[in-house]
């Protein structure tokens, strides 16, 4: 069920953000006059099909939602009826066939600043960046950070969560320079504390031990290992366990907290464990539990499919709720797919410069799961993916690649320079170029996708 729930959530992302895509492609040749034959989401059979407005332009939805095209009235295609020459593409000019191009990424970028708005407005929450424990000789503990301390801004930019703050440190890492951090003590002094990231690199940071790297752990609250939800045929479920029990000893080990019998459990995978519980007034409980193996950024660690009670007074001052009002948030929003798009073009260039491991490009698979990952967490997390695709699918099409739209913007500069157009041979190598480029991407992103999925 987890994965029909991904997959339904991956296909409706990538197909609200083709179809954003290519209505950029298909208003803009609308409202410059050349004549739209068909607006498809998906490639291959068509599944819907329907015909509209004066121009019987076919609007399909078709089997495989991976991409989408709008096909436009064009004489390299076939012959066109001398009265509608004025509405084929191939006939434009320069800044009309430019315009309707550079419209599909900019639509991309336009629907990112709306989700942004729109999820600022509902409101987004995430953990608060309050450090907790340092590794001694860290980085973290050398910069002069300290436990209990809670980050309020990174290199002069506010942040309100780890998410933020992740993203904000990274940006400095990427630029090759100091960060520096505003940090308010417990006592409510703040103050400005260099972190130097010169031994860092973006890899480093992006392989799912951002906090190790640094030395920091979040803190955390201090929960009793009381359990409050099981998972249906999960380990707990099938050891006995119920809602309510707390654990108390496992193999003889006194389990203090909940992050202890987290520690203990994702150290065992496979292994029998004997759990002493207890539950209401009743004497102590035995249970033996085997956690299952699950992979975690390629480290198989154990679950059994249960989660903490949870204390909302306490959770709460863990925990940032970011809201703002509907016309503060606009700006904001600008501000959020500035920064983004900029760090999404950084990590693109350090990857061709072979700065940047090309690990951290993710396939369909990682899509699909951040896609369930974000719709569990609700719809302004999943909004705020979908920002995040749209800005990436954006950036994509814009990379000077022979079949993308930036392909396409190379072959009209060119044009501009020379005052003639590509000629369609060299276009035709050019496309072939471009499809192995994709296809070696794909297959990149692809074979990265199955090394995190089974480690």
């Amino acid at each position: 069920m987890n994965i029909v729930f991904y997959v339904v959530f991956f296909i409706l992302a990538i197909g609200v953000l083709v179809t954003v895509h290519e209505f950029g492609h298909y208003w803009v040749a609308r409202q410059l006059g050349v004549r739209v034959l068909r607006f498809s989401v998906g490639f291959g059979r068509p599944l819907l099909k329907m015909t509209g407005g004066q121009d019987k332009t076919e609007y399909v939805i078709a089997a495989v939602p991976l991409g989408g095209y709008v096909k436009m009235l064009d004489e390299r295609d076939y012959d066109v009826p001398s009265h509608e020459l004025h509405r084929a593409f191939n006939r434009q000019s320069l800044w009309v066939r430019s315009a309707i191009v550079v419209a599909g990424p900019l639509a991309n970028f336009l629907f990112a600043i709306l989700a942004y708005w729109v999820m600022l407005i509902v409101g987004v929450s995430g953990p608060r960046p309050l450090i907790g424990e340092l590794t001694a000789g860290s980085i973290a503990d050398v910069s002069g950070l300290t436990s209990r301390s809670e980050i309020v801004a990174v290199d002069g930019r506010v942040v309100k969560t780890w998410e933020g703050t992740i993203q904000a440190v990274l940006a400095g890492v990427l630029d090759s320079r100091g960060t520096v951090l505003r940090v308010k003590e417990v006592d409510g002094a703040v103050q400005s504390i260099e972190m130097d990231l010169s031994d860092i690199s973006v890899d480093d940071l992006t392989d799912g031990q951002f906090f190790d790297r640094l030395g920091i752990r979040p803190a955390r609250p201090n929960l009793p290992p009381v359990i409050g939800h099981i998972e249906a045929r999960g380990p707990a479920d099938v050891a006995g366990l119920t809602i309510g029990d707390r654990v108390v000893q496992i193999d003889g080990q006194l389990v203090p907290s909940w992050d202890i019998f987290v520690q203990i459990i994702r150290a065992s995978p496979d292994k029998t464990l004997v759990l002493s519980v207890m539950r209401g007034d009743s004497a102590p409980l035995s249970f033996t539990l085997v956690p299952e193996p699950f992979i975690d950024a390629g480290i198989t660690i154990g679950r059994i499919g249960a989660g903490v009670k949870v204390d909302e007074a306490v959770l709460e001052s863990y925990y940032s709720n970011v809201r703002l009002g509907v016309l503060e948030s606009l700006p904001q929003a600008f501000v959020k797919s500035y920064d983004l798009s900029l760090l999404t073009l950084k990590m693109f260039w350090k990857m061709l410069m072979f700065e940047v491991s090309f690990q951290n490009l993710s396939g369909p698979i990682s899509i699909a799961q951040y896609a369930g990952y974000s719709a569990k967490m609700g719809p302004s997390k999943f909004i705020e993916f979908l920002a995040l695709v749209s800005i990436s699918l954006g950036i994509l099409n814009l990379l000077p690649i022979p079949v993308l739209d930036g392909g396409h913007l190379m072959y009209y500069l060119s044009e501009a320079l020379t005052g003639r157009p590509v000629s369609d041979e060299l276009q035709i190598v050019g496309q072939r170029i471009g499809i192995a480029m994709l296809l070696l991407l794909m297959s990149l992103a692809l074979y990265n996708d199955v090394t995190r999925l089974f480690g």
